[in-house]
């Protein structure tokens, strides 16, 4: 199967590298010291059409195919892991519920500025007693007074407060209790909504600038023009675009294993002991060999899910193995990288330290690897 990208995906690829090495590299870092998001390299990367990748040139984006898409993340978190997180973050969960199953009002008004990069889309989902079990979730939505009433909090949720975030697009049950059939809705609550609240950035392991926090709602109502979609499918809704989430989760996962790879292998080349190279000795060699085998495998993987995505043929199974596949890849290759540079990878001043710190997440982010064992499990029947 040939995956050679077409000369718009090569010159989407072209800016992502340039915007990358020239900007991003130079200027995220410091913002991960900092544990703050740098919105402002995330409203350079919207001028240049980056935030609406997927969503068609009619909605304000680019209509770029998914496997363009993976190619620029490739290059988007060579640079940095916390900004890639953040636009990926934004590109399918963020915006996808909004054009997959809003109506055009609903486009015009929350989706097109998110696709022109003027805001940041975030979604909520995870709870703190609900996340791989998303049918725990315990905020409710009741209808009330030709709108919505909600209550209920949510965690681990980002891109909702930065000073380009408009809101978030969140799941809430609405059903009536116990012994009824839980139904969920998806709905817009925009920020300054009475009612809506956050907690302070969380401070993570890694991913130290990406905008990651609490939200509470407390009597928050809105009207019913901010449903999206059908009031009941909510959750069938959210999974389907968790579905490309999983294939960005897997593109940022090579983006980091090349990273690591390229860094370990500079290392190794200009490190000397016993008066020689140590990437002269074999047991360096073997390390740089299987991670450079290992992520052609993950990139073949993740690649196939994104063709099929853009073929319309089901994708779910294939976007689970590269999921899977890439961010195992990706600890146990950050791992390796930070062996290989010794003392000084353990060092947070040196990058591949940071990429380190980073790589964990790969294997919570939007569904943990044991989810995707199971989704994998499921589609042979078992």
């Amino acid at each position: 199967m040939d995956f050679s990208l077409t000369g718009p995906e090569q010159d989407l690829v072209g800016l992502c590298r340039q915007f990358a090495q020239k900007e991003i590299a130079s200027r995220a870092p410091a913002a991960w010291e900092e544990g703050r998001c740098p919105t402002d390299l995330l409203r350079e990367m919207g001028q240049l059409g980056l935030l609406g990748m997927l969503i068609p040139e009619q909605w304000g984006g680019i209509g770029m195919s998914t496997v363009g898409f993976v190619a620029a993340m490739e290059q988007i978190g060579l640079a940095d892991q916390s900004v890639a997180a953040a636009w990926q973050a934004h590109v399918t969960i963020g915006s996808l519920p909004l054009y997959l199953f809003g109506h055009d009002a609903q486009r015009e008004r929350w989706l097109r500025p998110l696709a022109e990069g003027r805001a940041l889309g975030a979604f909520g989902l995870t709870e703190p007693d609900a996340g791989s079990d998303a049918r725990g979730i315990r905020t409710r939505a009741e209808r009330r007074d030709g709108g919505w009433l909600i209550n209920g909090r949510k965690t681990f949720i980002s891109n909702a407060g930065t000073d380009m975030s408009f809101g978030v697009t969140l799941l809430a049950r609405t059903d009536g209790g116990e012994g009824q059939k839980a139904r969920f809705a998806s709905l817009v609550v925009e920020k300054g909504t009475a009612g809506f609240s956050m907690g302070p950035k969380m401070r993570g392991i890694g991913w130290r600038g990406l905008d990651t926090r609490e939200l509470y709602f407390d009597d928050v109502w809105v009207p019913d023009d901010h449903l999206v979609g059908d009031a009941d499918l909510g959750l069938s809704q959210f999974l389907g675009a968790l579905e490309v989430g999983r294939i960005s989760i897997a593109a940022l996962s090579l983006s980091l294993t090349q990273a690591v790879l390229d860094m370990a292998t500079a290392y190794a080349r200009q490190r000397s002991q016993f008066g020689q190279p140590i990437s002269k000795f074999q047991a360096v060699q073997f390390k740089l060999a299987d991670i450079a085998t290992e992520l052609e495998a993950a990139r073949w993987l993740t690649y196939r899910a994104a063709h099929l995505r853009d073929m319309g043929q089901p994708f779910l199974k294939e976007a689970s193995m590269a999921k899977l596949k890439a961010s195992r890849l990706a600890v146990w290759a950050a791992s390796e990288a930070v062996q290989i540079h010794g003392g000084l990878g353990y060092m947070l001043e040196t990058p591949v330290a940071r990429f380190y710190c980073d790589a964990k997440v790969l294997e919570i982010g939007e569904g943990t690897n044991e989810i995707q064992h199971l989704v994998i499990a499921r589609t042979l029947g078992c």
